[in-house]
């Protein structure tokens, strides 16, 4: 299992290395310093001093959150900047798959070094004594919903854009498919990392409306809007991309060609699209109802899938 340990310990201190010359370019360009930047920079370079060390002794948790979260940062200076200009046509879609690239590096690292055998209980003191722990366990659940939830947000925002560009659409409605198959996978993805809550008897709730969030799913605003978001990228498949559903075959969706993610069956923007809008109004008109999340958005497109297959 050193082995396995210190071949993550390269491999994340040569993805931080890379990261922080992006950064040193991304500083130079834009001539001033910016609150992200120097954020992701200082956790690389903490990253680099722990890497460092004895690297059979490195804990693989700390060094994959220091990177997912410096990767985050970066991102969101670069994401933050498409969206201000919004999305040049000339050069947004590379930028695009480069920053889906960034943000995917950490989920292929997990996913690549799954195959490693699992960590025996109390090999490492400074790791959790927990049978079967795999390097999944060691990022967390919480950031790899940050992960694919960014990924989905940041596609919703370029096709959202693209949606506003006629002649782009009348040629490109193909390439809109995939950017929208891919956002609305990485949103399902997120929403689909933590189980719902089961409710019983030997669990115990003050709030029965966090009780009905919790056991739906929902625990987070930011579910609320993958799903609105989701179901808002269905909505611009079936108006946009009526005569382009995906064929019953295995696609890789991943829009820079690096993602990890692969899927072997169809989407179908009205039947996933009707599914998880119906559950967002049902929680927002439920258990939300008091904090007055709007369902008219949400409401109209239900009744568009429904005319659309009529």
């Amino acid at each position: 299992m050193a082995a396995a340990v210190s071949t993550v310990v390269r491999r994340v201190e040569e993805l931080g290395d890379l990261a922080q010359a992006h950064i040193q370019q991304l500083s130079e360009a834009a001539g001033e310093d910016d609150h992200f930047l120097i954020r992701a920079s200082a956790a690389l370079e903490k990253l680099k001093l722990l890497c460092g060390e004895e690297k059979e002794c490195s804990n693989p948790s700390n060094l994959l959150e220091l990177y997912t979260q410096a990767i985050l940062d970066m991102t969101y200076f670069e994401e933050n900047k498409l969206v201000d200009e919004d999305f040049p046509e000339d050069s947004s879609s590379q930028k695009v798959k480069e920053l889906i690239s960034f943000l995917s590096e950490p989920e292929i690292l997990v996913k690549e070094n799954n195959m490693h055998p699992k960590i025996e209980r109390g090999k490492y003191e400074s790791l959790p004594l927990q049978t079967n722990m795999t390097l999944c366990d060691l990022l967390g659940d919480e950031l790899l919903e940050c992960l694919s939830w960014r990924r989905g947000a940041l596609l919703y925002m370029y096709c959202h854009s693209l949606t506003k560009r006629r002649e782009w659409l009348l040629k490109k409605s193909s390439l809109l498919k995939k950017y929208l198959v891919d956002g609305i996978n990485y949103l399902l993805q997120m929403l689909n990392y933590r189980c719902p809550i089961q409710l019983n008897e030997g669990v115990s709730f003050q709030d029965l409306d966090t009780a009905k969030l919790l056991s739906a799913g929902i625990f987070s605003d930011i579910h609320l809007l993958a799903m609105m978001y989701s179901g808002e990228m269905c909505y611009w498949g079936l108006k946009h991309c009526v005569d382009q559903q995906p064929e019953n075959r295995e696609m890789d969706t991943g829009v820079s060609g690096a993602s990890c993610m692969t899927h072997k069956e169809s989407l179908d923007f009205r039947e996933v699209g009707e599914k998880i809008l119906k559950k967002y109004v049902s929680v927002c008109e439920g258990p939300l109802k008091e904090q007055e999340w709007n369902t008219t958005n949400a409401k109209q497109i239900l009744n568009f899938f429904q005319q659309s297959c009529k």
